[in-house]
Formats: C-alpha cells, sequence, structure tokens
C-alpha cells in the first residue's frame, strides 16, 4: 500500500511540476500584424509574404534584411503599443503566446521592450486597439 501512495504522490508532483515548467516558459505578449484584404494574417516587414494561422505553435525563421538589425526571432511587445509604427486600416493587434525568449531594451518612442520569441501562437485579435 505504500508503494502505491508513493507513486500516486509522485505522479502528482510530476503532473504539478509539468503544469509549473509549461507556465514558467510561455508567456503572453503582442504583435501587430498586417491583415490582408483576403483575411490572411501576416508580418508587417520582415517575410512579408508567410502566412500566420491562428492557435497553431509556429517556430521563428532567420530572413536577414537589408536597412534592419539582424534580430532572428518573432519580434512581439509585453503590451500592445508600437509608436514608432504608423496606424494603418490593415493592421490588428494580436494576443499571443511566447516560448523561448529574450529582451531587448528599446528607447520609449519605439514601445520600451521587445520580447524576441523563438516560437509564437496567435491567440486572438485585441479589440479597441488599432483594431475597430
Amino acid at each position: 500500500m505504500y508503494k502505491i501512495i508513493c507513486d500516486f504522490v509522485m505522479k502528482v508532483i510530476s503532473f504539478i511540476k509539468d503544469i509549473i515548467d509549461e507556465k514558467r516558459v510561455t508567456k503572453n505578449a503582442y504583435k501587430l500584424l498586417t491583415k490582408r484584404k483576403d483575411g490572411t494574417l501576416g508580418p508587417l516587414f520582415i517575410n512579408k509574404k508567410l502566412r500566420i494561422p491562428t492557435g497553431v505553435w509556429l517556430e521563428s525563421e532567420d530572413h536577414p534584411t537589408k536597412g534592419y538589425t539582424h534580430r532572428p526571432g518573432w519580434h512581439t511587445t509585453t503590451i500592445p503599443e508600437a509608436p514608432h509604427l504608423s496606424i494603418k486600416e490593415n493592421r490588428v493587434w494580436y494576443k499571443v503566446k511566447i516560448k523561448n525568449y529574450y529582451k531587448v531594451s528599446r528607447p520609449k518612442q519605439q514601445g520600451t521592450v521587445w520580447l524576441v520569441a523563438q516560437k509564437m501562437k496567435l491567440i486572438k485579435p485585441i479589440k479597441g486597439v488599432l483594431n475597430d
């Protein structure tokens, strides 16, 4: 009986650890996207032809682009603000989940902090922020 209880407790501990690890390695963030006339979503500048589906974990790709600092990964923000980007009708903010990210300090006029992630999943559009 003792062994059965110990095995059960170890499974519960393992399960809880997995939940904690998942919460620790994923973070909520925000991404400004282009919404095309056909309704698909894509990046604003780098690899603009890419179609980004919602609800799917995507690995980042490396696309060095002339005129841009080389920072491979999905560029996201901690809040849905990007003061350095113009407001356009075809741009939409999305709440995203990110994994394997690092912070990049930016000037206030560029949003102060960017999170550059190796994995990203689109969750949902943010209402009331450029999307209305």
